[in-house]
């Protein structure tokens, strides 16, 4: 009897004491993946009230040509990174910022494929949702958007192409596209059911507007949804201004792949 009630003794402190469940780790996480034998450090943002029993929305952003490096830490100090930092209650949802190495670009290999194997695993970690993935990139970023997007056509639920395009500055300096072919093919690739919102400045002086206004064409062509916005006497810096727009996020959360499939 003794043992017997010792045993019972131990079970009552026992189911007394309290199970803590682990915090989820939030904010801006380190992350690394190996491709081809190669490291590539990435950063994940993931929203204070994340939670394990539900999918989230995912936004992978491509960052532009002065953030390029190995670090891992330098895609997020522009853009949609820094618009988080200064409100992170806007932004319920994971966002992956894969970093571009120096003297290479978002269209390039591996380059390409490092940004969607970032998002991959991410996906997978952090339970994001494949229905309401979303592609957003600023300049060198904004190229990237229009490349990952008509690399892999059906994949993402919307696009935030920021001062982009599909030719090279020099290219279009030196050499000119001799019609709008290539915006058209483009536009073809990636489909009228993706919906898309570019923004642009005016007055840039790094990438032509007509960039963006091509594309933006060439997409409403298609019969899709578009939404183009053009700040007028802004030069390069137009991301600031774009991901501070008011229904920015709205307008990306209440897309998903499910509901522009059927259009």
């Amino acid at each position: 009897m003794r043992n017997l009630y010792l045993v019972f003794l131990i079970f009552c402190l026992g189911a007394a004491i309290p199970v803590r469940a682990k915090k989820a780790e939030t904010g801006f996480l380190d992350r690394t993946l190996i491709l081809d034998g190669s490291s590539y450090k990435y950063q994940v943002f993931i929203p204070d009230n994340w939670a394990s029993n539900k999918k989230w929305p995912i936004i992978l952003f491509l960052h532009g040509a002065g953030e390029r490096g190995d670090d891992g830490l330098l895609q997020t100090s522009v853009g949609l990174p820094a618009a988080v930092r200064n409100d992170r209650g806007r932004f319920p949802a994971i966002i992956v910022m894969p970093q571009c190495r120096t003297h290479s670009g978002w269209p390039d290999t591996p380059m390409d494929d490092v940004a969607i194997r970032a998002l991959e695993a991410a996906q997978k970690e952090f339970h994001g949702d494949k229905q309401r993935t979303y592609l957003t990139g600023l300049s060198m970023g904004g190229y990237g958007t229009w490349h990952l997007a008509a690399k892999y056509p059906g994949r993402f639920a919307a696009l935030v192409p920021i001062c982009g395009g599909l030719f090279h500055p020099d290219v279009l300096r030196t050499n000119p596209p001799e019609s709008n072919a290539p915006y058209d093919n483009a536009a073809k690739k990636i489909g009228k059911a993706t919906p898309v919102w570019i923004f642009h400045g005016e007055v840039d002086d790094t990438v032509p507007v007509t960039e963006s206004r091509k594309m933006a064409e060439a997409m409403k062509a298609l019969g899709g949804e578009v939404h183009y916005t053009e700040y007028p006497g802004i030069s390069h810096n137009s991301w600031d201004k774009a991901y501070a727009e008011p229904e920015l996020m709205t307008w990306m959360f209440s897309k998903s792949i499910s509901a522009t499939s059927k259009k």
